[in-house]
């Protein structure tokens, strides 16, 4: 491990909070085998009988993947493993999904999404001039994992999740427009304001389904296994490129067009944040990169004007937009709007959460 932290003082509070509520419990993922044995034997009592023991949805991300990587070669579990193909999905993405399902033997069950809703969803969402844009894939996914847990009778969900890459959250400060990601509420606020065809066919869910009903009346828990094994992002990667072949995105969450795009130009452009400064801050604070590596890496946009633009291209065609209609709303004026959303219970239950010990996450 490299360096931490700096003796004396000039620590932030984020890395303070890091080594008093963080670091202790979870020790680098080290001396959780007990802890993950229960969880393993747990999971696989409560699936006896059934297809399937969990249910684990792919992105085809670095984490979904590794974790699917472990569940089936390490911990023999039977996932139900699911993918949203929301009209984004990058050929590179596809090809690593299908390297990972082909040589595990996983089926995968892919949930295709309504071509016109998505594109008239997404454009609703560009409407409101908000940043946070990401809200009807990212709804989508929340809402199906609540509908496959009712309908597969699985007990277990696995939460790709883990403090060595994520510990560090993107700054409260950071897209404070809207609303809570899994908030019906907020979701069919904008819908109702901003879409101009009737949305049908998409999958809702809410606070109160997703947090207590299916957890604490259905008995559906969520987990987040990779915390209770060591690792590290680098370890991760290797990893799956010996074992599939896996081919590396370059930045966290770039398997996704729309998301590429967003975090890679969008959002450093329009509103000036740059997400890899919460991204690199987890390998900071977990020992994994120093800040000045860091700081080094930040010099440089996370994609080239050339890359920013050939996106910007391609995305504009995927909405139905011409190029200047799509220039319009990064330049059109901050959202201000206040929309219909249940943001205080979302944020009070964060709170008893951390309280709890069941939200380890730095959100700061």
């Amino acid at each position: 491990m490299k360096t931490l932290f700096s003796i004396g003082g000039g620590v932030c509070q984020r890395c303070n909070e890091y080594k008093t509520r963080i670091l202790p419990d979870w020790n680098h993922g080290k001396g959780h085998e007990d802890e993950l044995a229960k969880l393993i034997r747990d999971i696989k009592r409560k699936g006896k009988g059934k297809e399937y023991d969990c249910i684990l949805g792919l992105s085809g991300g670095l984490d979904s993947s590794y974790m699917l990587h472990l569940a089936v070669t390490e911990w023999g579990l039977r996932p139900f493993v699911f993918h949203i193909d929301a009209g984004w999905d990058l050929p590179v993405a596809v090809r690593n999904i299908t390297k990972l399902t082909n040589k595990l033997g996983i089926e995968l069950h892919t949930e295709v999404m309504d071509r016109d809703e998505m594109r008239e969803m997404q454009l609703a969402w560009f409407r409101t001039g908000m940043e946070n844009l990401d809200s009807p894939q990212d709804h989508a996914f929340i809402a199906l994992i609540d509908r496959y847990s009712r309908e597969l009778g699985v007990k277990y969900i696995l939460n790709g999740y883990n403090v060595a890459t994520e510990i560090i959250a993107d700054p409260a400060s950071w897209g404070k427009d809207g609303g809570p990601t899994g908030d019906s509420t907020f979701m069919k606020d904008v819908i109702h304001k901003y879409c101009s065809i009737p949305i049908k066919k998409y999958t809702f869910t809410n606070g109160f389904k997703h947090k207590f009903w299916i957890p604490y009346v259905l008995g559906v828990k969520t987990v987040k296994p990779l915390n209770l094994v060591p690792f590290t992002k680098k370890q991760m990667l290797d990893t799956l490129v010996h074992e599939y072949g896996y081919e590396p995105y370059g930045q966290k969450h770039f398997e996704d067009l729309i998301t590429k795009f967003l975090e890679g130009w969008w959002v450093p452009t329009r509103f000036g944040h740059d997400i890899r400064r919460a991204q690199l801050s987890s390998l900071v604070v977990t020992g994994q990169m120093t800040r000045d590596e860091a700081l080094d890496i930040l010099k440089t946009p996370p994609l080239t004007e050339e890359e920013g633009m050939e996106l910007f291209r391609e995305v504009a065609k995927k909405l139905g937009l011409t190029e200047e209609e799509l220039m319009a709303y990064h330049d059109m004026p901050r959202c201000t709007e206040k929309f219909k959303s249940q943001e205080k219970l979302f944020n009070i239950g964060i709170r008893i959460y951390e309280m709890l010990g069941i939200e380890k996450r730095i959100r700061r």
